[in-house]
């Protein structure tokens, strides 16, 4: 809603950049989808390493905690 709201701020003091932000935007979703996936796929090795690390801690801590 709020990117909306400065979308049309935009429309009224400047509408040729207004215009030009609509037609790009969906080119640069585009090209920013890989990176997003390769963040989702580096945050989820950073979590299962961290699991990884922290099993021996949570054996050894026992049931009940």
């Amino acid at each position: 809603m709020i990117k909306f709201l400065l979308w049309l701020i935009l429309l009224v003091v400047c509408w040729p950049l207004a215009l030009l932000a609509l037609v790009l935007y969906p080119f640069v979703w585009l090209l920013m989808l890989p990176f997003k996936l390769i963040g989702l796929t580096v945050d989820a090795l950073f979590s299962f390493l961290k699991a990884m690390l922290m099993l021996p801690a949570r054996v050894l801590r026992g049931p009940g905690t």
